[in-house]
Protein backbone atom coordinates (compact mmCIF):
# COMPACT_ATOMS: atom_id res chain seq x y z
CA UNK A 1 0.00 0.00 0.00
CA UNK A 2 2.74 2.69 1.17
CA UNK A 3 6.27 0.96 -0.29
CA UNK A 4 7.40 4.19 -2.02
CA UNK A 5 6.89 6.67 0.55
CA UNK A 6 8.68 7.22 3.71
CA UNK A 7 7.19 6.28 6.79
CA UNK A 8 3.85 6.96 7.20
CA UNK A 9 3.25 9.47 9.96
CA UNK A 10 0.10 8.69 11.79
CA UNK A 11 -0.27 7.63 15.85
CA UNK A 12 -2.22 5.19 17.11
CA UNK A 13 -4.17 7.18 20.20
CA UNK A 14 -6.14 5.66 23.12
CA UNK A 15 -5.34 2.37 24.92
CA UNK A 16 -3.52 0.29 23.08
CA UNK A 17 -2.70 -3.24 23.98
CA UNK A 18 -0.20 -5.23 22.17
CA UNK A 19 0.85 -9.20 22.73
CA UNK A 20 3.26 -9.25 25.83
CA UNK A 21 0.73 -6.50 27.81
CA UNK A 22 -0.65 -7.80 31.17
CA UNK A 23 -4.58 -7.09 29.85
CA UNK A 24 -3.76 -9.10 26.38
CA UNK A 25 -5.44 -12.20 26.66
CA UNK A 26 -8.61 -10.52 28.14
CA UNK A 27 -8.55 -7.82 25.41
CA UNK A 28 -8.26 -10.26 22.39
CA UNK A 29 -10.72 -13.00 23.54
CA UNK A 30 -14.39 -12.89 21.60
CA UNK A 31 -17.68 -13.76 23.62
CA UNK A 32 -17.61 -16.92 21.43
CA UNK A 33 -14.89 -19.00 22.87
CA UNK A 34 -14.62 -21.19 19.98
CA UNK A 35 -12.66 -18.58 18.20
CA UNK A 36 -9.04 -17.93 19.54
CA UNK A 37 -6.90 -15.61 17.49
CA UNK A 38 -4.17 -13.25 18.05
CA UNK A 39 -4.12 -9.30 16.86
CA UNK A 40 -1.13 -7.63 16.19
CA UNK A 41 -2.97 -4.36 18.25
CA UNK A 42 -5.95 -3.71 19.75
CA UNK A 43 -7.12 -0.23 20.27
CA UNK A 44 -9.59 1.06 22.68
CA UNK A 45 -10.84 4.11 21.33
CA UNK A 46 -12.00 6.74 23.60
CA UNK A 47 -13.17 9.35 21.05
CA UNK A 48 -13.70 9.68 16.96
CA UNK A 49 -10.40 11.01 16.78
CA UNK A 50 -8.55 7.82 17.91
CA UNK A 51 -10.83 5.69 15.67
CA UNK A 52 -9.74 7.92 12.45
CA UNK A 53 -6.17 7.55 13.93
CA UNK A 54 -6.63 3.68 13.89
CA UNK A 55 -8.03 3.33 10.33
CA UNK A 56 -5.02 5.63 9.02
CA UNK A 57 -2.84 3.79 10.98
CA UNK A 58 -3.42 0.95 9.48
CA UNK A 59 -3.97 1.93 5.88
CA UNK A 60 -0.96 3.49 5.70
CA UNK A 61 0.85 0.22 6.65
CA UNK A 62 -1.76 -2.22 4.90
CA UNK A 63 -2.82 -3.62 8.04
CA UNK A 64 -5.88 -5.55 7.92
CA UNK A 65 -8.68 -3.92 9.79
CA UNK A 66 -11.12 -5.76 12.55
CA UNK A 67 -14.25 -3.31 13.84
CA UNK A 68 -15.57 -4.80 17.38
CA UNK A 69 -18.12 -2.95 20.10
CA UNK A 70 -19.85 -5.52 22.12
CA UNK A 71 -17.48 -8.91 20.79
CA UNK A 72 -20.79 -10.65 20.06
CA UNK A 73 -20.37 -11.95 16.19
CA UNK A 74 -21.27 -15.28 16.21
CA UNK A 75 -18.80 -16.03 13.69
CA UNK A 76 -15.56 -14.11 15.05
CA UNK A 77 -15.93 -11.35 12.59
CA UNK A 78 -14.81 -9.18 15.26
CA UNK A 79 -11.52 -10.47 15.72
CA UNK A 80 -8.58 -11.32 13.64
CA UNK A 81 -5.03 -12.61 13.53
CA UNK A 82 -2.15 -10.25 13.05
CA UNK A 83 -4.20 -7.28 12.40
CA UNK A 84 -5.99 -4.67 14.26
CA UNK A 85 -9.05 -4.41 16.55
CA UNK A 86 -10.34 -1.10 16.34
CA UNK A 87 -12.59 -1.37 19.46
CA UNK A 88 -15.09 1.17 20.22
CA UNK A 89 -16.46 -0.32 23.98
CA UNK A 90 -15.22 2.57 26.02
CA UNK A 91 -16.95 5.26 23.59
CA UNK A 92 -20.22 4.72 25.88
CA UNK A 93 -22.24 8.16 26.34
CA UNK A 94 -25.85 8.21 26.66
CA UNK A 95 -28.07 11.35 26.01
CA UNK A 96 -31.48 11.86 26.19
CA UNK A 97 -33.55 14.80 25.13
CA UNK A 98 -37.15 14.04 26.48
CA UNK A 99 -38.52 16.88 24.51
CA UNK A 100 -37.93 15.46 21.22
CA UNK A 101 -38.41 12.08 21.97
CA UNK A 102 -34.65 11.36 20.86
CA UNK A 103 -31.41 9.36 22.78
CA UNK A 104 -28.23 9.95 21.52
CA UNK A 105 -26.26 6.67 22.25
CA UNK A 106 -22.69 5.97 21.33
CA UNK A 107 -21.35 3.12 19.76
CA UNK A 108 -19.65 1.42 22.85
CA UNK A 109 -22.78 0.79 24.80
CA UNK A 110 -23.80 -2.63 26.05
CA UNK A 111 -27.52 -3.27 25.34
CA UNK A 112 -28.18 -3.46 29.64
CA UNK A 113 -26.49 -0.02 29.85
CA UNK A 114 -28.80 2.13 27.30
CA UNK A 115 -31.74 0.26 28.80
CA UNK A 116 -30.54 1.59 31.96
CA UNK A 117 -30.11 4.82 31.12
CA UNK A 118 -33.15 5.52 29.13
CA UNK A 119 -35.03 4.06 32.20
CA UNK A 120 -33.31 6.73 34.27
CA UNK A 121 -35.82 9.19 31.95
CA UNK A 122 -38.78 6.61 31.31
CA UNK A 123 -38.25 5.79 27.82
CA UNK A 124 -37.47 2.65 25.97
CA UNK A 125 -35.71 1.65 22.53
CA UNK A 126 -37.06 -1.45 20.79
CA UNK A 127 -34.44 -3.93 21.17
CA UNK A 128 -32.81 -7.16 21.82
CA UNK A 129 -32.48 -9.18 25.28
CA UNK A 130 -29.06 -10.13 25.51
CA UNK A 131 -27.45 -7.59 28.32
CA UNK A 132 -23.82 -7.47 27.10
CA UNK A 133 -24.48 -7.42 23.22
CA UNK A 134 -23.50 -4.05 21.97
CA UNK A 135 -25.86 -1.67 20.83
CA UNK A 136 -24.18 -1.68 17.16
CA UNK A 137 -24.04 -4.48 15.95
CA UNK A 138 -27.52 -5.32 17.08
CA UNK A 139 -28.86 -1.97 15.20
CA UNK A 140 -26.96 -2.22 12.20
CA UNK A 141 -28.18 -6.03 11.79
CA UNK A 142 -31.73 -4.97 12.25
CA UNK A 143 -32.32 -5.85 15.94
CA UNK A 144 -35.06 -7.49 17.30
CA UNK A 145 -36.92 -7.58 20.41
CA UNK A 146 -40.05 -7.91 22.83
CA UNK A 147 -40.92 -4.20 21.44
CA UNK A 148 -40.80 -5.08 17.98
CA UNK A 149 -44.07 -5.64 17.08
CA UNK A 150 -45.52 -2.51 17.99
CA UNK A 151 -42.51 -0.12 17.40
CA UNK A 152 -40.58 -1.90 14.87
CA UNK A 153 -36.76 -3.07 14.91
CA UNK A 154 -33.83 -1.29 16.29
CA UNK A 155 -32.35 -0.22 13.14
CA UNK A 156 -36.49 1.51 12.64
CA UNK A 157 -35.88 3.98 15.16
CA UNK A 158 -32.60 5.07 13.77
CA UNK A 159 -32.55 8.70 12.95
CA UNK A 160 -28.84 9.19 12.27
CA UNK A 161 -25.82 7.84 12.45
CA UNK A 162 -22.13 9.24 12.83
CA UNK A 163 -19.32 7.07 10.67
CA UNK A 164 -15.92 6.91 10.25
CA UNK A 165 -15.24 6.05 6.91
CA UNK A 166 -12.02 5.74 4.78
CA UNK A 167 -11.38 8.81 2.47
CA UNK A 168 -8.96 9.04 -0.54
CA UNK A 169 -5.85 6.33 -0.97
CA UNK A 170 -4.75 6.19 3.40
CA UNK A 171 -7.37 8.66 4.92
CA UNK A 172 -10.34 8.51 7.02
CA UNK A 173 -12.89 10.92 7.67
CA UNK A 174 -16.27 11.28 9.81
CA UNK A 175 -19.44 11.79 8.53
CA UNK A 176 -23.12 12.43 9.50
CA UNK A 177 -25.98 10.40 8.00
CA UNK A 178 -29.58 11.17 8.01
CA UNK A 179 -32.60 11.40 6.17
CA UNK A 180 -30.91 15.00 4.53
CA UNK A 181 -27.08 13.96 3.81
CA UNK A 182 -26.13 10.46 2.92
CA UNK A 183 -29.09 9.24 3.03
CA UNK A 184 -27.93 6.09 1.36
CA UNK A 185 -25.37 5.53 4.34
CA UNK A 186 -28.59 5.78 6.45
CA UNK A 187 -30.92 3.39 4.60
CA UNK A 188 -27.48 0.97 4.19
CA UNK A 189 -27.25 1.38 7.97
CA UNK A 190 -30.46 0.38 8.72
CA UNK A 191 -30.04 -4.00 8.69
CA UNK A 192 -27.57 -3.69 6.22
CA UNK A 193 -25.05 -5.43 8.82
CA UNK A 194 -22.05 -4.41 10.86
CA UNK A 195 -18.85 -3.21 10.01
CA UNK A 196 -19.42 -3.33 6.19
CA UNK A 197 -18.70 0.40 5.39
CA UNK A 198 -17.05 2.27 7.98
CA UNK A 199 -17.15 2.10 11.89
CA UNK A 200 -19.99 3.89 13.28
CA UNK A 201 -19.46 5.84 16.71
CA UNK A 202 -22.97 7.56 17.03
CA UNK A 203 -26.29 6.74 17.07
CA UNK A 204 -29.78 8.91 17.28
CA UNK A 205 -32.55 7.04 17.83
CA UNK A 206 -36.29 7.97 18.52
CA UNK A 207 -37.31 6.44 21.91
CA UNK A 208 -41.00 5.74 23.44
CA UNK A 209 -42.20 6.88 26.61
CA UNK A 210 -42.75 3.70 29.20
CA UNK A 211 -43.43 2.48 32.34
CA UNK A 212 -44.85 -0.51 33.14
CA UNK A 213 -45.20 -4.13 31.16
CA UNK A 214 -46.82 -7.29 31.62
CA UNK A 215 -44.50 -10.33 30.74
CA UNK A 216 -45.38 -13.96 31.19
CA UNK A 217 -43.77 -17.40 30.76
CA UNK A 218 -45.47 -20.85 29.95
CA UNK A 219 -43.28 -23.93 30.41
CA UNK A 220 -44.58 -27.50 28.95
CA UNK A 221 -42.92 -30.70 28.87
CA UNK A 222 -41.34 -32.36 25.77
CA UNK A 223 -44.23 -34.35 25.14
CA UNK A 224 -46.64 -31.29 24.15
CA UNK A 225 -43.92 -29.71 21.35
CA UNK A 226 -46.37 -30.85 18.68
CA UNK A 227 -49.85 -29.52 19.96
CA UNK A 228 -47.82 -26.39 21.65
CA UNK A 229 -45.52 -25.60 18.98
CA UNK A 230 -47.95 -25.00 15.76
CA UNK A 231 -50.58 -23.38 17.96
CA UNK A 232 -48.02 -20.54 18.87
CA UNK A 233 -47.16 -20.24 15.71
CA UNK A 234 -50.54 -19.23 14.58
CA UNK A 235 -51.41 -17.28 17.65
CA UNK A 236 -48.13 -15.27 18.01
CA UNK A 237 -48.81 -13.11 14.93
CA UNK A 238 -52.11 -12.94 15.45
CA UNK A 239 -52.64 -11.54 18.56
CA UNK A 240 -52.39 -7.37 19.40
CA UNK A 241 -49.05 -5.66 18.20
CA UNK A 242 -48.93 -5.07 21.94
CA UNK A 243 -47.61 -8.49 22.76
CA UNK A 244 -44.09 -9.72 21.21
CA UNK A 245 -43.60 -13.57 22.30
CA UNK A 246 -41.16 -16.01 21.66
CA UNK A 247 -40.71 -20.02 21.68
CA UNK A 248 -37.88 -22.24 22.59
CA UNK A 249 -37.78 -26.20 22.42
CA UNK A 250 -34.78 -27.49 24.60
CA UNK A 251 -32.87 -30.65 23.96
CA UNK A 252 -35.07 -33.66 24.66
CA UNK A 253 -32.92 -34.66 28.03
CA UNK A 254 -34.15 -30.67 29.88
CA UNK A 255 -37.17 -31.74 27.93
CA UNK A 256 -38.85 -28.74 27.93
CA UNK A 257 -40.91 -25.98 26.09
CA UNK A 258 -40.95 -22.14 27.31
CA UNK A 259 -42.94 -19.36 25.59
CA UNK A 260 -42.29 -16.23 27.10
CA UNK A 261 -43.58 -12.58 26.20
CA UNK A 262 -44.30 -9.15 26.97
CA UNK A 263 -47.69 -7.05 26.49
CA UNK A 264 -47.66 -3.13 26.79
CA UNK A 265 -50.67 -3.74 29.34
CA UNK A 266 -52.01 -5.17 32.40
CA UNK A 267 -51.37 -8.40 33.45
CA UNK A 268 -55.16 -9.22 33.61
CA UNK A 269 -55.04 -8.31 29.85
CA UNK A 270 -52.50 -10.04 29.33
CA UNK A 271 -54.31 -13.74 30.74
CA UNK A 272 -56.73 -13.44 28.43
CA UNK A 273 -54.82 -12.92 25.48
CA UNK A 274 -52.57 -16.32 26.01
CA UNK A 275 -55.75 -18.51 26.64
CA UNK A 276 -55.25 -19.77 23.38
CA UNK A 277 -51.84 -21.04 24.35
CA UNK A 278 -53.06 -22.60 28.52
CA UNK A 279 -55.01 -24.43 26.65
CA UNK A 280 -52.73 -26.86 24.46
CA UNK A 281 -51.38 -29.80 25.80
CA UNK A 282 -50.65 -29.38 30.02
CA UNK A 283 -48.87 -26.36 31.04
CA UNK A 284 -46.36 -27.24 34.32
CA UNK A 285 -45.85 -23.74 34.98
CA UNK A 286 -47.51 -20.19 34.14
CA UNK A 287 -46.52 -16.94 35.15
CA UNK A 288 -47.75 -13.50 34.08
CA UNK A 289 -47.13 -10.52 35.97
CA UNK A 290 -46.92 -6.80 35.44
CA UNK A 291 -43.18 -5.16 36.15
CA UNK A 292 -41.37 -2.02 35.71
CA UNK A 293 -39.71 -2.51 32.26
CA UNK A 294 -36.43 -2.20 33.85
CA UNK A 295 -37.16 -4.87 35.35
CA UNK A 296 -38.70 -7.04 32.10
CA UNK A 297 -35.66 -6.58 30.53
CA UNK A 298 -33.61 -8.23 33.18
CA UNK A 299 -36.15 -10.97 33.11
CA UNK A 300 -35.64 -11.50 29.51
CA UNK A 301 -31.79 -11.19 29.77
CA UNK A 302 -31.39 -13.80 32.25
CA UNK A 303 -32.02 -16.28 29.25
CA UNK A 304 -28.71 -15.01 28.14
CA UNK A 305 -26.55 -15.75 31.46
CA UNK A 306 -24.30 -18.80 32.76
CA UNK A 307 -24.21 -19.95 28.57
CA UNK A 308 -21.46 -22.76 27.92
CA UNK A 309 -18.94 -20.49 25.99
CA UNK A 310 -18.69 -22.14 22.61
CA UNK A 311 -21.57 -22.10 20.50
CA UNK A 312 -22.44 -22.30 16.11
CA UNK A 313 -25.58 -21.15 15.77
CA UNK A 314 -27.65 -20.03 12.32
CA UNK A 315 -30.93 -18.49 11.77
CA UNK A 316 -33.31 -19.09 9.20
CA UNK A 317 -37.01 -17.29 8.44
CA UNK A 318 -40.09 -18.70 8.43
CA UNK A 319 -42.65 -16.34 6.17
CA UNK A 320 -45.45 -19.04 7.31
CA UNK A 321 -45.96 -21.23 9.92
CA UNK A 322 -44.06 -25.06 9.88
CA UNK A 323 -46.14 -27.45 8.72
CA UNK A 324 -46.47 -30.91 10.54
CA UNK A 325 -43.33 -32.52 9.19
CA UNK A 326 -41.13 -29.38 9.97
CA UNK A 327 -42.35 -29.52 13.64
CA UNK A 328 -40.94 -33.44 13.34
CA UNK A 329 -37.62 -32.23 12.47
CA UNK A 330 -37.48 -29.84 15.26
CA UNK A 331 -38.59 -33.14 17.37
CA UNK A 332 -36.46 -35.17 16.29
CA UNK A 333 -32.95 -33.04 15.88
CA UNK A 334 -33.65 -32.24 19.29
CA UNK A 335 -34.00 -36.22 20.35
CA UNK A 336 -30.71 -36.59 19.25
CA UNK A 337 -28.92 -33.06 19.83
CA UNK A 338 -25.38 -33.71 20.89
CA UNK A 339 -25.73 -32.35 24.54
CA UNK A 340 -28.00 -30.39 26.57
CA UNK A 341 -27.30 -27.44 25.75
CA UNK A 342 -28.86 -27.42 22.65
CA UNK A 343 -32.19 -25.45 21.67
CA UNK A 344 -34.60 -23.97 18.46
CA UNK A 345 -35.83 -20.55 19.28
CA UNK A 346 -38.05 -18.28 17.89
CA UNK A 347 -39.45 -14.83 17.94
CA UNK A 348 -42.35 -13.64 16.62
CA UNK A 349 -42.21 -10.25 14.40
CA UNK A 350 -45.02 -10.69 12.05
CA UNK A 351 -49.18 -10.67 11.73
CA UNK A 352 -50.78 -7.80 10.05
CA UNK A 353 -50.83 -5.35 12.78
CA UNK A 354 -47.25 -5.60 13.21
CA UNK A 355 -44.75 -2.56 13.09
CA UNK A 356 -42.14 -4.88 11.49
CA UNK A 357 -44.23 -5.97 8.76
CA UNK A 358 -45.43 -2.66 8.04
CA UNK A 359 -42.43 -1.29 6.15
CA UNK A 360 -41.53 -2.27 2.64
CA UNK A 361 -38.84 -4.79 2.39
CA UNK A 362 -36.92 -2.41 0.07
CA UNK A 363 -37.32 1.12 2.66
CA UNK A 364 -34.58 0.33 5.15
CA UNK A 365 -31.41 -2.59 4.04
CA UNK A 366 -33.45 -5.03 6.47
CA UNK A 367 -35.44 -7.37 3.76
CA UNK A 368 -37.72 -10.12 6.08
CA UNK A 369 -39.92 -7.94 7.20
CA UNK A 370 -43.04 -10.85 7.02
CA UNK A 371 -41.13 -13.72 8.49
CA UNK A 372 -40.27 -15.13 11.86
CA UNK A 373 -36.75 -15.41 13.01
CA UNK A 374 -35.47 -18.95 14.16
CA UNK A 375 -31.95 -19.64 15.83
CA UNK A 376 -30.52 -23.29 15.67
CA UNK A 377 -27.73 -23.20 18.67
CA UNK A 378 -25.54 -26.13 20.09
CA UNK A 379 -23.35 -25.37 22.74
CA UNK A 380 -20.04 -26.88 24.22
CA UNK A 381 -16.97 -26.50 26.72
CA UNK A 382 -14.83 -28.82 25.56
CA UNK A 383 -12.87 -28.51 21.95
CA UNK A 384 -13.45 -32.77 21.58
CA UNK A 385 -17.39 -32.04 21.56
CA UNK A 386 -16.90 -29.07 18.94
CA UNK A 387 -17.00 -30.88 15.52
CA UNK A 388 -20.50 -33.37 16.77
CA UNK A 389 -21.99 -30.13 17.58
CA UNK A 390 -21.20 -27.64 14.45
CA UNK A 391 -22.32 -30.54 12.30
CA UNK A 392 -25.45 -31.36 14.07
CA UNK A 393 -26.77 -27.56 13.39
CA UNK A 394 -25.35 -27.89 10.33
CA UNK A 395 -27.66 -30.76 9.82
CA UNK A 396 -30.69 -29.45 10.88
CA UNK A 397 -30.26 -26.33 8.94
CA UNK A 398 -30.03 -28.35 5.75
CA UNK A 399 -33.23 -30.51 7.03
CA UNK A 400 -35.53 -27.51 7.54
CA UNK A 401 -34.54 -25.68 4.44
CA UNK A 402 -37.94 -27.14 2.46
CA UNK A 403 -39.63 -25.23 4.98
CA UNK A 404 -37.75 -21.97 5.92
CA UNK A 405 -35.79 -19.26 4.14
CA UNK A 406 -33.35 -16.80 4.34
CA UNK A 407 -31.34 -15.73 7.49
CA UNK A 408 -30.75 -13.00 9.88
CA UNK A 409 -27.66 -11.01 8.97
CA UNK A 410 -27.36 -10.77 12.82
CA UNK A 411 -27.04 -15.16 13.24
CA UNK A 412 -24.29 -15.17 10.70
CA UNK A 413 -23.37 -18.65 9.47
CA UNK A 414 -20.45 -19.17 7.40
CA UNK A 415 -21.30 -22.15 5.79
CA UNK A 416 -24.07 -20.70 3.92
CA UNK A 417 -22.93 -20.49 0.75
CA UNK A 418 -25.43 -17.69 -1.06
CA UNK A 419 -24.90 -15.59 2.11
CA UNK A 420 -25.64 -12.03 0.16
CA UNK A 421 -29.51 -13.63 -0.74
CA UNK A 422 -29.90 -15.44 2.66
CA UNK A 423 -29.31 -11.83 4.35
CA UNK A 424 -29.79 -9.54 2.36
CA UNK A 425 -31.99 -10.42 -0.60
CA UNK A 426 -33.60 -7.81 -3.29
CA UNK A 427 -31.31 -5.28 -1.22
CA UNK A 428 -28.06 -6.43 -2.05
CA UNK A 429 -27.15 -4.65 -5.27
CA UNK A 430 -28.37 -1.83 -3.86
CA UNK A 431 -25.67 -2.65 -1.02
CA UNK A 432 -23.20 -3.22 -3.01
CA UNK A 433 -23.77 0.26 -4.68
CA UNK A 434 -23.65 2.11 -1.11
CA UNK A 435 -20.55 0.16 -0.57
CA UNK A 436 -18.85 1.28 -4.00
CA UNK A 437 -19.52 4.53 -3.31
CA UNK A 438 -18.09 4.97 0.76
CA UNK A 439 -15.64 2.13 1.16
CA UNK A 440 -14.11 1.36 -2.70
CA UNK A 441 -10.54 0.42 -1.58
CA UNK A 442 -12.60 -2.40 0.92
CA UNK A 443 -10.82 -1.12 3.61
CA UNK A 444 -13.67 -2.85 5.97
CA UNK A 445 -13.74 -6.35 4.48
CA UNK A 446 -14.01 -9.18 6.38
CA UNK A 447 -15.53 -13.10 6.00
CA UNK A 448 -18.67 -11.91 4.70
CA UNK A 449 -18.49 -8.69 4.33
CA UNK A 450 -20.54 -6.76 1.45
CA UNK A 451 -18.40 -7.04 -1.71
CA UNK A 452 -16.60 -3.72 -3.62
CA UNK A 453 -17.14 -4.60 -7.56
CA UNK A 454 -16.50 -7.75 -9.03
CA UNK A 455 -16.36 -9.54 -5.70
CA UNK A 456 -19.55 -11.81 -5.80
CA UNK A 457 -19.93 -12.35 -2.07
CA UNK A 458 -20.43 -16.41 -2.77
CA UNK A 459 -16.95 -17.08 -1.58
CA UNK A 460 -15.94 -16.58 2.11
CA UNK A 461 -12.92 -14.52 2.74
CA UNK A 462 -11.25 -13.67 6.02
Amino acid sequence: MSHNRKPAGTRLTGRIVVPGNPSYHAARLEYNRRFSKFPRVIVFCRRTQDVINAVKWARERGVRIRVRSGRHSYEGFSTIDGGIIIDVSEMNKVQVDRKNMVAHVQTGNPLSRVYRKLWNKHVALPAGTAPDVGIAGLTLGGGIGLLSRKYGLTCDNLKQVKMVVAAGRQGAKTIIANKKKHADLLWASRGGGGGNFGIATAYTFRVRPIRTVSIYSITWKWRDLEKVFPAWQRWAPAVTNRLTSTIEVAAKQVGTIVSTGQLLGGAAELRRWIQPLLQQGTPMKVMVRTVPFIEATRFFAAGDLHLEPKFKITGALGFKPLPREGVRMIRDFLSEAPNKHSTVWCQSLGGSGSAVSRISPTATAYPHRRAEIYELSARWRNDSEQQRNIQWVKRFRKALRPFVNGDYVNFPDLQIKNWPKAYYGVNFARLKRVKQKYDPHDVFRFAQSIPVGKRSGRGTRT
